[in-house]
This record gives structure tokens, sequence and C-alpha cells, in this order.
């Protein structure tokens, strides 16, 4: 993700991209080459050369506070790759580094700024569906790979529940509101080391019940689908189809067919998007798409899910049951 975001900002008029940090030297400086920018082996000798407005943190997420709290305590701003951190604790104490330094917080929720995704998102919003009764989602490929197979790392992961499906969680919780109850199935604890998979059921305030699948166990390939069922008419997502959003619509009034609506990814990527609409913001002082508070309930979601898929009891996301969250 660090190699996406750096080409990203390379790209984009009146940024200048300061420099890159990675441990992993032959991978990285490469990379840092082809942009012409420098590379620094560690984040002590980047501050020792270089200076920056902006800290773009894509790491393993058990060091995300840690980086957050380094950074915004020197007056940069933030842009963290998703989750924000592995628990509510911690994304709460990287929300108020922040704000005590006076630096801004954007997270990397980045299924916001899919076209297809934000498609269904004014649909549901604009009422096109009428009361919206269940909602089927699903995403997953292959087991990724990365740095010293953190992935397959639960204490450093999360697992696909809190990684993977916190992007499931935060569009739902975006177009549905404030999330219930959890309940959760998973291969908890691993029959096999880098196989994952899960089930996840949410109840929303709103009553809206959502079927979260989620998959680290595929033999190849990525993709996504959505399914969500209104009063007045349904609405498909399928990444593989090359339409990947089909909207249709029961006519009740002058009994007219089924009308299908499909919509196209835009030229940019869903990342350049992100991450241009994030340093518009700091230019503008303008709101994000995704604020900090967002992130937080996304991975409140997640963790509720984790503890539930542990212990096998439903979770309880309402203000009497919150110490059950983020343990």
């Amino acid at each position: 993700m660090g190699s996406v975001h750096s080409q990203a900002y390379a790209n984009m008029p009146d940024i200048q991209l300061a420099g890159i940090i990675d441990l992993r030297t032959a991978v990285a400086e490469p990379l840092a080459t082809q942009l012409g920018v420098p590379f620094f082996a560690n984040y002590d000798e980047f501050w020792r050369n270089c200076d920056a407005d902006v800290v773009d943190i894509c790491i393993p997420t058990c060091f995300h506070r840690q980086y957050i709290e380094r950074a915004a305590s020197a007056g940069k701003h933030v842009i963290c790759e998703k989750p924000l951190a592995l628990t509510a604790q911690d994304a709460q104490a990287a929300i108020d580094v922040c704000r005590d330094n006076h630096v801004r917080l954007f997270v990397g929720q980045v299924v916001r700024f899919f076209p297809e995704y934000q498609r269904m998102h004014a649909v549901v919003t604009e009422n096109q569906l009428g009361q919206v009764g269940t909602v089927r989602t699903f995403r997953g490929g292959v087991f990724p790979t990365a740095w010293n197979d953190w992935y397959a790392n639960a204490k450093m992961s999360g697992t696909l529940l809190v990684d993977l499906l916190v992007h499931d969680f935060d569009f739902l919780r975006w177009c549905f509101g404030d999330v219930k109850r959890v309940f959760a199935r998973s291969l908890l604890p691993y029959e096999a080391n880098r196989v994952d998979h899960a089930f996840v059921s949410l109840r929303f305030n709103s009553g809206v019940i959502a079927h979260v699948e989620g998959s680290w166990a595929l033999p190849s390939g990525f993709f996504t689908e959505v399914e969500i069922a209104g009063a007045t008419g349904t609405l498909q997502h399928k990444s593989a189809d090359s339409a990947p959003v089909h909207f249709s619509r029961r006519h009740t009034v002058d009994g007219k067919p089924v009308v299908e609506v499909p919509s196209s990814p835009l030229a940019h990527s869903p990342y350049y998007l992100e991450l241009a609409h994030f340093m518009e913001c700091l230019r503008t002082g303008g709101d994000s798409l995704v604020e900090p508070e967002d992130a937080l309930e996304a991975l409140k979601i997640s963790l509720a899910a984790l503890e539930s898929a542990t212990s096998g009891q439903v979770v309880s996301l309402g203000s009497e049951e919150k110490g059950c969250v983020g343990k």
C-alpha cells in the first residue's frame, strides 16, 4: 500500500513527495529512485534529514498508534491506512493526540471512494429502495503476504475480521447508521496457517440486518459483492462483472418494467481519489468524507465480531454493554 500511495502522490499536481521510509531497503529504495525522492531506512533518519507537512503511515496495524503519536507530536498531519488501530483504546488515543496537537488525522477507509460504492450509498440514502430490510456482502481472495508474514499473526493483524471486513463494516455503517448487535463465526482458533474465513451478522439500530462474509481462503483472485433489498427495489454489485453495479427499481405507479442503471469506475483509482480528497481537506480545512471517528466506529464493529467469534456469544454495541468492545 505504501507503493500505491507513493505513486499516487507522485502523480498529483502541487504535491511534492518528500521521501519514502521503509525497513525493506531492497523493496523501497528502487521505488524511491524511480520517483526521484530520497529513501530512508528508518523514521529517525528521515526526521534528521527531511521535512514534510504530512506523514502517510502504511505499516502493520499494530504499529499505527506509535507512529501516529510520533508524527502528531512533531506537528505533522497524518494519513493512516485502515484499520486505525488494533484496539479501540489505541484508536481513541491516536485521535486524541492528533486533536491535542492541532493536526488532522485521515484514515484510509478507501471503499467510500470507490465509485460503485458511492453509487450504492446514494441509492440507499436517497431512499430509492424504500425501507431496506436485509443486506449481504462478500469480500475476499487469497491470503495476503507481506513483511514478516504479519497477516498470519492475529496479534499484528487482528485477523480478517479486523483487517479486511472493516471495509464493509464502515460502508454499511455509512449507509445504515450505528450497529446494535454483532454475531460472528470464523476459523478462530486457526485450524491452519494462512487460511481465514468468517461470517458476521449485524443488526443495526435502524432495524436493517446485514450478513457479511469475508475470506482469505480463495485459491486465487479477489472480488467483492453487495446485495441490498428494500421495500421498492433491490441493488446488486459484483466486482467480477464488467458493469459492477446493477440497480433495479420496481415501478408501482405506471406499471413500467424494471429499469437497470449500471455504474462504472472513474479514470483515477480510488486510492488516488482518496488521497487527493485528504489533500484538499488540508488546503481548505473542510470536512473529510471519512472522519477519524468513523474509522473508530468501524473498528469497534470489527472488534465486536472478533469477540463474538472467540466467545461464541452475541456482542452488543449498545451503551449498556460497551465493556465487551476493544478488549
